[in-house]
């Protein structure tokens, strides 16, 4: 019989009111916009990933991108932004993974490519897939530098963040 590993199923009350507070940041992320519907809403995400787990980091990054989506006027439809925010919580996931579990600074770089390359032709191939768009290769060329400057500094301030103030926080 082998050793029972004690795992964590819930936030605490303390980890809820961090939670709440970086939801509430990816809101104010998310109206300040740099192209069209990409915001700074994940910040908060990534950050929420590396101080209270992948799994926070996660729902702050569906959550944050919906805000994004819903104060832009859900630009691309409903169904692509619920493809782009199901992404951000892999992505947010990943990367919390990854960054307490391996190495932050590869993670770092897989959640910019995941998030500014990957992600961006998932989401203009969902665009051209619901008639949105004639052809994804042409939306993806207008959105991947905005989407991939964004992710970089979303993705950079939240580990500046984390290795400034993370320790504290838990």
């Amino acid at each position: 019989m082998g050793s029972t590993k004690f795992k964590k199923k819930y936030f605490s009350t303390k980890e809820l009111v961090y939670l709440a507070v970086l939801i509430a940041l990816s809101y104010v992320g998310s109206i300040i916009k740099v192209f069209e519907s990409i915001a700074f809403d994940s910040m908060p995400a990534f950050f929420a990933a590396l101080v209270l787990g992948p799994v926070a980091g996660s729902i702050v990054g569906i959550l944050g991108h919906l805000f994004t989506a819903a104060t832009s006027g859900f630009p691309y439809s409903l169904p692509v932004h619920m493809v782009v925010a199901f992404q951000m919580g892999i992505i947010c996931f990943l990367f919390g993974y990854i960054g307490k579990n391996i190495n932050i600074y590869l993670a770092t770089i897989i959640a910019i490519l995941l998030n500014g390359v990957a992600a961006t032709y998932i989401s203009v191939y969902a665009m051209q897939l619901t008639g949105l768009i004639p052809v994804a290769m042409d939306m993806f060329k207008i959105l991947v530098l905005p989407l991939t400057i964004a992710s970089s500094a979303n993705v950079v301030f939240s580990v500046i963040l984390y290795k400034t103030i993370g320790h504290k926080i838990k």
